[in-house]
Parts: structure tokens; C-alpha cells; sequence
């Protein structure tokens, strides 16, 4: 009995794939939204204005590789209850989901969003929970490999400063799961179609991966854009606590809304940490597509396929004195870093960039590797680089050995910051450097 069920399942299933690209290929069914993968043309890219606010992306994850260990099997049959923590609120939602790394469309049948019951569970609270629809009303939507879908919009109340949990249901794999591997936040995932569960009972496997979800989009009262923060591990705040939203772009989200809610002459901006551990201005990671891309590769996936992003805040260069061979000249990080600068002109942000902090001690840390971030931190200081400048080495650095971090701030690597100094990089951040428009080309 219980064959003749597994096989009248499958096969069940298979039906609903063959139903589901048939549509897609007839033009009848949800189809992807118009814009490739990071080509900054997508929905995200230019949305009208709405009553009262715009779109703005409350929360993102960088997609950063394939799953270890899902290339065969993917997560078919399984919902993935991802839990992200918002930046700010709004009365509608909608959500990002990228097949980037699949080799196989991504066929998802079922789709909720809702407000989490309280911190660290993967229970809902149930009179928020809604389902998803993708183009034309659809509770399902087929991507293709390498390709992204957005849903429509989702009447559900996103507080401010909150966690929300979006679950996801697929019945057959697509290859390789797209994940973020550093999320620093617990996820869950169920055997099953659990998406409309309130109760997290179900949800017993932990994860530390965001899967599928990049994005997380809300419009509201106020909401007036997006601030984007591009960097490497220090922002994607690899050492942080987990599930304390501790990262550097927490506080500075936390101090922003403050600050807006105050009545203070600062954007209330949504504030997403595009953040991948390991990530350079110039050099790609292994892989096709790249596992960890260049920033130069990823600005317009990453920063400008958020939605209405009025300002982008750049802490990159670290990685690329530190992982070669031999550390390349100053002027070849910072050709690097203007270049990004153009491109964000050229979309009508605002640039804000970080000097790199110190790594004396590191075990990959050299003198000569140290002039070389010396020499960049002083074209920065100068002017010759961003918009406006947030001093994040003079914050960290120790008075008494410039070149390394002050030990309350060091994790003990000697590169990245522990909570202390995640903090005081999130609160020495001039919230005033976010307001206004990029200026005139130079």
C-alpha cells in the first residue's frame, strides 16, 4: 500500500511539472518578470510611486553559491521557512526568489510570508499569514536556472525592526539550492507542503542558510527608498552573534528609523547588507556562475535590483590586499572602487565608502600588504574617491598600534570585529552623508 502511494505521488507530481512548463512555454501560466539576473532592468529597478510611500527593500541577502551537498536532490519536497529581520515596516509585501544557481527551473507550488510569532521560532503569527502570488494571481511559479521571479504584492502589516517568516514549498528539485551561507540567523525547514502551517511543530531542521529568498520588499506610509551596503565579511558580519541581528548594518538600520521616526532631516530609507564573505572590487570567485562574484560583477544584481536605491554605502578592498599572492598596487584597488562609483552615478545614488580597517596580527597580514591599505585610506580620506566618507579605521584601529584593531573590538582574528566593534562601526556612521543626490560628474 504504502508503494502504490509513493509512486501515485510521484507521478502526481511529475504531471504538475509537465502542467506547470507547459503554461510557461503557452504564455498562460506565471512567467519570471521581465530584467535578467543582474542586469539592473527588472521590476526592482524602476517602480511608480504608490500613496504615501514607495517601494523600498527592507531586507536582501547576496546570493553567494550553491548549497554543499544539494546538487542532486536540491530541497525537493521540503518547505523552507526562512526568518529575516526587517529594517523597516509597511502595510504590503513582496519577495525576491532566485534560481541562480540551479541547474533545473525551480517549480515552487505554495508560498507564505508572515510576521513571526516572537524571536527564534518558526512558529507565525497566525492572523498575519497570507499566501504569495506570483504574475497573473498564480499560487505557483516555475524559474528557469540562473534566473529570478518576484511575487506580486501581499497585504500583510511588516512591522519595523522585526522578524518575518517566508516559506517556500517545492516538489522536485531544481539542482544546486541558492543560498547565502553566512546568514547568522536560524532558518527552518519541513518534510512537506508546510507553507501554510502557523504552528513552527513541524519545522524541526535547523538551518544557518537563507535559501531561494533574496529580497524582501515592503510599501508603506513614509517609506522612501533603499540604502544599499556592498561589502565583504565585515558586512555581512560573519563574526556577529547569531540570531541577535548584530551586524554592523543592524545598527546603523536601527539608528536610521530612529532618527526618521524622530522627526530628525534623515531618508527613511530601507537598509539591505549585501555583504559576501570573501568578496573583492576586482576578483571573482570558482565557479560558472562565479560562487562569490566581484563587486564590479555584482553591483547591478546586488545594489541596483533592490528597489528605488537612493544611496549605496561601499566597505570593500580588504579582501583584495589580503587573498593574492602579492598585494597589488594602491592605485589598482582604488581604479576598482571609482569604477563602482561611476556606475552608481550613473543610476542616480549616492556614494558612501568606507575606509578599510586595520588586519595587523592577521595571518595573512604583511607590511607590504599594510602600506597598500595605508596608501587607499588616504586617497579615500582625501576625497578622491566617494561622495562622503565614514572613517571606519580610525573607529577600530588601536591609538597605541595603528595597524591593528583596538583588542575590544577584535573577535580574535585579527580582521574581523566582534559585536563591540560591529556597534561602533554602526554608530560612528554620519547618518546626514544619506541624504541628498549624488554630485555633479566630475
Amino acid at each position: 500500500m504504502a508503494r502504490r502511494h509513493g509512486c501515485a505521488l510521484l507521478s502526481a507530481i511529475a504531471a504538475l511539472i509537465v502542467g506547470l512548463y507547459a503554461l510557461v512555454a503557452s504564455g498562460t501560466g506565471t512567467a519570471v518578470r521581465p530584467g535578467t539576473p543582474g542586469d539592473g532592468r527588472g521590476p526592482h529597478a524602476s517602480t511608480a510611486p504608490a500613496a504615501g510611500g514607495v517601494w523600498a527593500t527592507t531586507w536582501a541577502a547576496s546570493p553567494s553559491g550553491a548549497e554543499p551537498g544539494t546538487r542532486t536532490t536540491g530541497m525537493a519536497g521540503r518547505s523552507i521557512r526562512n526568518v529575516v529581520h526587517t529594517s523597516i515596516g509597511g502595510t504590503s509585501a513582496r519577495i525576491t526568489l532566485s534560481n541562480l544557481y540551479g541547474t533545473r527551473p525551480l517549480v515552487v507550488t505554495d508560498a507564505t510570508v508572515a510576521v513571526a510569532a516572537g524571536r527564534g521560532t518558526a512558529s507565525a503569527d497566525a492572523g498575519t499569514l497570507h499566501r504569495v502570488t506570483f504574475e497573473g494571481g498564480s499560487t505557483q511559479v516555475v524559474i528557469p536556472a540562473g534566473q529570478r521571479a518576484v511575487s506580486d504584492a501581499v497585504p500583510v502589516p511588516v512591522p519595523d525592526d522585526g522578524d518575518v517568516l517566508v516559506t517556500t514549498y517545492s516538489p522536485a528539485s531544481s539542482g544546486p539550492v541558492t543560498h547565502h551561507r553566512h546568514a547568522r540567523q536560524t532558518s527552518y525547514a519541513a518534510a512537506g507542503d508546510r507553507a501554510a502551517d502557523p504552528d513552527g511543530a513541524a519545522y524541526t531542521e535547523r538551518t544557518p542558510f537563507w535559501r531561494y529568498l533574496t529580497a524582501l520588499d515592503v510599501l508603506g506610509p513614509g517609506t522612501e527608498g533603499t540604502v544599499v551596503v556592498l561589502g565583504d565579511s565585515i558586512t555581512d558580519g560573519m563574526t556577529a552573534t547569531s540570531d541577535a541581528d548584530r551586524r554592523w548594518t543592524d545598527v546603523l538600520a536601527d539608528r536610521l528609523r530612529t532618527a526618521a521616526d524622530a522627526g530628525r532631516d534623515v531618508p527613511r530609507h530601507g537598509v539591505v547588507n549585501a555583504g559576501i564573505s570573501g568578496n573583492r572590487v576586482l576578483a571573482d570567485g570558482p565557479g560558472r556562475p562565479p560562487e562569490n562574484p566581484s563587486a564590479l560583477h555584482r553591483l547591478a544584481r546586488d545594489v541596483f535590483g533592490r528597489a528605488n536605491v537612493r544611496a549605496v554605502v561601499i566597505d570593500l578592498g580588504v579582501n583584495d590586499i589580503l587573498r593574492p599572492p602579492d598585494p597589488p598596487a594602491a592605485g589598482t584597488v582604488l581604479d576598482g572602487l571609482r569604477t563602482l562609483v561611476r556606475q552608481a552615478h550613473a543610476r542616480g545614488a549616492k556614494v558612501v565608502g568606507a575606509t578599510l580597517t586595520p588586519f595587523g596580527g592577521h595571518r595573512r597580514g604583511t607590511p607590504a600588504r599594510e602600506a597598500v591599505r595605508q596608501q587607499v585610506n588616504a586617497a579615500i580620506r582625501a576625497g578622491g574617491v566617494y561622495d562622503a566618507v565614514v572613517d571606519f579605521d580610525a573607529a577600530l584601529r588601536d591609538p597605541r598600534d595603528p595597524g591593528r584593531l583596538l583588542p575590544r573590538y577584535d573577535c580574535g582574528d585579527h580582521l574581523h570585529p566582534g559585536d563591540a566593534g560591529y556597534r561602533e562601526m554602526g554608530e560612528v556612521f554620519d547618518l546626514a552623508v544619506l541624504k541628498g543626490s549624488p554630485p555633479a560628474a566630475r
